[in-house]
């Protein structure tokens, strides 16, 4: 397989798949996750090539952003066959895809899909992290934030998976990342409502 040539083209592909998407998970997202991936995956000792191209990828067939998986997941498995890429490697390719949503709940079997998933979990983390919350809050018509309902909102977001991730980083320099981001977005909730409380406290 040429390395270089699938990711190029694999680049292309996702431009075209992800390009306009307003929510968080555009090209950008892809290229942030697939790009940290092999970085980890090189401090790892893993496989740079099936991380990056892993991560490239990772968002396809997701529920959230396609109708239909199934058809996702075969468009994908086609593209990759057009490359050269070989079943086994395809195989392990969607092993990780399918597996590295928080949602699932799952922990990947291979080292390349542990690090794909520390990746993505990074994206959501930090400044990054918190841009993205209320971009995909505001597609989805969720409030910033309501006192009296805070379940459906998207600082409530925050505290149901947000503040969770850094705990669940499977390699070293994710976690060292990981630990920075959380920080950053703790202060971050602590002057929102430092400021979202501040009418009150100026009327006292």
């Amino acid at each position: 397989m040429d390395c270089k040539k699938i990711i190029y083209e694999v680049k292309n592909y996702i431009t075209r798949q992800f390009a306009n998407d307003p929510t968080g998970h555009d090209y950008n997202h892809m290229k942030r996750v697939a790009e940290w991936s092999r970085l980890i995956a090189l401090d790892e000792g893993a496989d740079p090539f099936t991380a990056e191209l892993s991560g490239w990828v990772h968002d396809i067939g997701d529920a959230k952003l396609f109708q239909d998986t199934d058809a996702a997941y075969q468009e994908l498995d086609d593209f990759l066959k057009s490359l050269n890429v070989n079943v086994d490697q395809r195989e392990v390719v969607f092993a990780i895809i399918r597996d590295i949503s928080f949602s699932k709940g799952r922990i990947p079997d291979s080292i390349e899909g542990k690090i794909v998933q520390d990746a993505d979990r990074l994206d959501a983390l930090g400044a990054i992290g918190i841009a993205r919350t209320f971009a995909y809050g505001g597609m989805h018509n969720q409030l910033i934030y309501n006192e009296e309902e805070q379940k459906l909102t998207s600082i409530q977001h925050f505290y149901d998976k947000l503040l969770k991730l850094s705990q669940g980083m499977h390699t070293r320099k994710a976690r060292q990342e990981a630990e920075q981001r959380h920080i950053f977005m703790k202060k971050y909730l602590e002057q929102f409502f430092k400021e979202w409380n501040s009418i009150e406290r100026a009327g006292e």
